[in-house]
């Protein structure tokens, strides 16, 4: 791209600058997600003519892209609905592209639009060459996967994380404790060793990360692997629109400013500061943390915000305070550098 471009193929606004412009607009917006398996001969120049594509839409959000295929997180104008569609439509890679719609209509899910290339759309840590990554499970529509749940001899794995399990699951599901997906797909094969036998049925948020674990889990002998085709978001779509009671209790956790939307009314989980019943996520307010951490409206008040006291008394202090901490890697300038999850009513005295 020439260095004096008009039209930069990347976002240029500061964050306030993007909320503003977006609370600004007069039109709705439609959070959407998707994703395919596809060949992608060339993924950065796929990514320029997305990006521009894109932009002239007013698409905001987050797309990764890789040889192997698409996997995007967006919300789209609502005038520019059909547009988009079409747009979709025109490219060979993406027509006929199963969309999953958010389950809540939110004001806000995406700031900007931000399109990157990486090694794989999912980092499973796996080496696709050494099993068929092709030989993926059965595919269960919401209703074959509601009615399977029934079978007392099923056993059914949730392929998230643990911040995201946490919050909501399908009843008698098992919950890997994990922090990834890569270190998850170990885990799950080491719980299920003597279960090769079962029925596994096997969810996630939309589906992409049940399409490796299930090809995952039959090259290592689970002959009866099935997976809900379309997740979590297309099984409340259709469950609601038949009328059924959803099997899915509490929230789903989604990657966005959302952060979850709620399914039922069920709460799950509780808040890390004081324990009582929570399901909200927050990130910690101090920018040199970001804790992803459950956090009450109580707790939310006394720690303005923050994970911990430390954190608080640092994101009370200036920007450029803050920002010279950062840079100096001071010590106790954040409590936590990871998503690893805390055990802050053990750790400090709180209450």
């Amino acid at each position: 791209m020439k260095k004096n471009s008009p039209t930069p193929l990347h976002n240029r606004l500061s964050k306030e600058e993007l909320r503003q412009k977006l609370e600004a607009e007069s039109f709705k917006r439609r959070t959407v997600s998707f994703y395919r398996y596809v060949k992608i001969e060339n993924p950065h120049g796929f990514r320029n003519e997305l990006y521009q594509a894109w932009r002239d839409l007013g698409i905001l959000g987050r797309t990764y892209l890789a040889h192997e295929g698409i996997n995007a997180q967006i919300n789209v104008p609502e005038p520019r609905w059909d547009d988009f569609v079409e747009y979709l439509e025109s490219m060979e890679e993406l027509k006929s592209m199963p969309l999953k719609i958010a389950v809540e209509e939110p004001s806000e899910s995406f700031l900007k639009l931000i399109i990157k290339v990486k090694r794989k759309i999912v980092a499973d840590g796996l080496d696709d060459n050494a099993f068929d990554v092709t030989n993926v499970g059965k595919h269960l529509d919401p209703e074959e996967f509601h009615k399977a749940l029934d079978d007392p001899n099923i056993v059914v794995v949730d392929m998230r994380n643990h911040y995201e399990s946490e919050i909501g699951h399908f009843e008698g599901a098992i919950c890997p404790d994990s922090d990834t997906f890569r270190e998850e797909l170990p885990m799950t094969l080491d719980l299920l060793k003597d279960k090769k036998d079962k029925k596994v049925l096997l969810y996630c948020t939309g589906g992409i990360r049940c399409e490796k674990a299930s090809a995952y889990l039959r090259h290592h002998g689970f002959e009866d692997v099935n997976q809900l085709h379309g997740g979590i978001i297309h099984y409340t779509h259709e469950i609601h629109r038949k009328g059924l009671s959803s099997k899915f209790k509490g929230k789903n956790f989604v990657f966005d400013e959302r952060v979850g939307e709620r399914i039922t009314d069920d709460i799950l989980s509780e808040c890390h500061q004081c324990g009582e019943p929570c399901d909200t996520h927050t990130n910690c307010l101090n920018d040199a943390c970001h804790l992803l951490f459950i956090q009450c409206e109580k707790c939310r008040e006394k720690f303005s915000g923050c994970c911990t006291h430390k954190c608080q008394e640092i994101a009370k202090l200036p920007k450029e305070e803050q920002k010279k901490l950062r840079q100096g890697q001071s010590s106790g300038q954040s409590v936590y550098k990871s998503r690893l999850r805390p055990n802050l009513r053990k750790t400090y005295s709180f209450l």
